[in-house]
């Protein structure tokens, strides 16, 4: 019986998949260059269990052309996936400039999040982005800064993009609209952004006020709950997950039971919010704060 956890192997799968797109090149010919049987490639794409050693694995990344940076991420993945639960720690298995989550972002259908203390990636203005990545990385070079920032805009495509935009539900703590990030005109700037977004028939951005204490009776961080949609059959193209991020790596759950948790937690705090108007007005007010 396999016990790993699937996340990692869907990843590897995409990521793998994605790349043999790229080039136009069918499995078949892919398996046959890199000394793999197309049956073994088949399963790596879909995110099944199967065994392939390091060597194989690197062997079919140099065929499909990847970066060395994105093999040893490709080889973290395949070494994660044989553990119980995946906790990912920047730096460890998988290098700490490769972004996993995106993979699995770009995949959704649908982000339920919720966020204490900061506006999210995908509705943050640029200079807002920019404050943040300049104060999280000091010592970096600016090409390393104008990377973060390109990284964190080209994520946004999913929210506005005219095709299958991703279905947002956002619950933002008060405070993240009251914390000044990059200065007065930077957040007024952002919270404008906020509420101008927030008209868009796939987005929803609810703001849980102080008023309402703590309406959870824990203190709840941040978190994201991500669902990928069905298939033409009507079956879920992948369970859903739940994305923890925290200051020194990510977590993410898949079991039905935590995201069910997750699920019902993200319930109590939106109905604890305001609705969307009143979340518009208090957005506007405090942009309005923020400059006087």
């Amino acid at each position: 019986m396999d016990s790993g956890s699937t996340l990692p192997r869907r990843q590897l799968g995409k990521y793998l998949r994605d790349a043999r797109s790229a080039l136009s090149m069918s499995q078949e010919s892919a398996a046959r260059l890199a000394d793999i049987s197309s049956s073994v490639l088949q399963r790596l794409e879909k995110g099944e269990p199967t065994r392939l050693k390091v060597r194989d694995l690197e062997a079919l990344c140099e065929v499909l052309e990847m970066p060395a940076d994105t093999t040893a991420a490709m080889v973290g993945l395949l070494r994660q996936a044989a553990e119980k639960s995946w906790w990912y720690v920047y730096g460890d298995l998988i290098p700490a400039n490769f972004d996993v989550y995106v993979g699995f972002e770009v995949a959704a259908r649908k982000l339920t999040i919720y966020q204490p203390a900061l506006v999210p990636g995908l509705l943050q203005t640029s200079d807002y982005t920019r404050a943040l990545v300049l104060a999280a990385n000091p010592s970096a070079s600016d090409d390393e800064h104008t990377r973060r920032l390109e990284l964190r805009m080209k994520r946004q495509a999913i929210v506005t993009r005219k095709r299958q935009a991703v279905s947002l539900d956002v619950v933002l703590h008060e405070s993240a609209l009251r914390s000044s990030v990059g200065g007065p005109t930077v957040m007024a700037a952002q919270l404008r952004h906020l509420a101008e977004i927030g008209k868009l028939p796939n987005v929803s951005i609810r703001v849980l006020p102080f008023s309402s204490g703590t309406p959870v009776g824990d203190p709840v961080g941040q978190f994201a709950i991500l669902e990928f949609g069905e298939d033409a059959k009507g079956d879920p193209v992948w369970p859903p997950l739940v994305y923890l991020e925290m200051f020194v790596g990510s977590m993410y759950l898949e079991k039905p039971d935590d995201v069910e948790r997750y699920d019902q937690v993200h319930q109590v705090l939106r109905q604890a919010s305001l609705d969307e108007t009143a979340s518009r007005s208090l957005i506007r007010q405090v942009a309005k704060e923020h400059v006087e």
